[in-house]
């Protein structure tokens, strides 16, 4: 196939990209390569994906430029779209709003109608466990309402999909939405805990523990992450023929439209989490134990039944295994 994918130069996008091209596919990758974090580390990313060979295409471009997208779309008829691309964090929502309006509210507008457009095959998109707000029903399913967002970021995020429920509907676009749970991996965010943490232990720096250090969250590994986005874009969506609008199931339609939960099914609190990177790292960590931040919520747990049944897949890496492959390249990358 010929897969555009948005956000080649992120976390996610970088090891997809590669895993795609590993198989054969031809990869279109778009990126603007911002500057919310590390440019180099981006960058690195991208040389990565390229030295995989002649099959990737790489194509920088915002998402909101509506003509550019068009251009890409004309240019290379991508069979199938995966977007990645998005404004990400929930507290940087709290800072700076308009960014996730036009990457994540704008810049999706602009990838559905084009794929309307261009024929393309099936749609899978990041969502977020963030979309389940302030739910506290565990774990968290795909078949519950998910209507109280806590952050612009979360809401931007159920925004997606349902702006891809209305093109499921109205132009039988085969749509698949999926809610990653927090992903950790080598290549990963610096914004992100185990990035910030490890980096601050290493400098012998204390780390702020948010919540008391009480979060339970469902630390994803990269590698399970991308497995399921790889079986999710080969099965393209489907309407659910059993759908009652009397009873309405806010997990499928009748349109070919589908949300999946990727998640390690296993929530881990931050103190073990924080732990087992002691372990690995070889250091104690000084903690500055703070309140729960706004915008967060105290803990995630997937609930990934949907997922085992359509796809056949459950992701199965543990922390200890995933965070020793992290601090083994975060040491090497970073020469420390």
């Amino acid at each position: 196939m010929k897969v555009l994918i948005t956000g080649t130069a992120g976390f996610i996008g970088s090891h997809l990209a590669m895993r795609l091209l590993a198989r054969g596919d031809e990869v279109v990758g778009v990126d603007n390569l911002n500057d919310y974090y590390d440019v180099n580390l981006k960058r690195t990313r991208l040389r990565r994906v390229q030295e995989c060979g002649e099959g990737f295409v790489d194509v920088r471009l915002d998402m909101a430029d509506r003509e550019g997208l068009a251009r890409v779309f004309a240019e290379h008829k991508p069979d199938r779209v995966v977007n990645l691309a998005a404004q990400a964090g929930v507290r940087y929502s709290l800072e700076n709003p308009a960014s996730y309006v036009d990457t994540n509210l704008v810049g999706f507008a602009n990838i559905l109608e084009n794929c309307r457009h261009h024929q393309v095959e099936h749609l899978v998109y990041a969502s977020s466990s963030s979309v389940y707000g302030a739910n506290t029903d565990m774990p968290f399913s795909i078949h519950e309402n998910v209507d109280h967002p806590l952050s612009l970021y979360a809401a931007s995020k159920k925004a997606n999909e349902l702006m891809a429920h209305s093109y499921s509907h109205l132009f039988q676009l085969p749509t698949t939405g999926l809610r990653f749970f927090t992903v950790y991996g080598p290549w990963g965010r610096p914004d992100m805990a185990l990035f910030l943490f490890t980096k601050s232990i290493l400098a012998g720096e204390p780390i702020n523990v948010f919540n008391y250090g009480k979060h339970r969250r469902d630390f994803t590994y990269i590698d399970d992450i991308v497995e399921g986005v790889v079986r999710t874009l080969d099965r393209v969506a489907a309407p659910n023929p059993e759908w009652d609008g009397a009873h309405p199931d806010p997990g499928s339609s009748s349109a070919p439209w589908r949300v999946y939960n990727i998640g390690n099914n296993q929530p881990v609190e931050l103190l073990h989490y924080i732990e087992t990177l002691e372990n690995c790292l070889g250091r104690k960590a000084e903690m500055n134990l703070l309140p729960l931040q706004a915008g967060d919520v105290p803990d995630t747990y997937a609930d990934v039944d949907d997922l085992v049944r359509d796809m056949d897949y459950l992701p199965k890496t543990t922390v200890e295994e995933g965070i020793a492959r992290f601090v083994e390249w975060y040491r090497d990358y970073y020469r420390v």
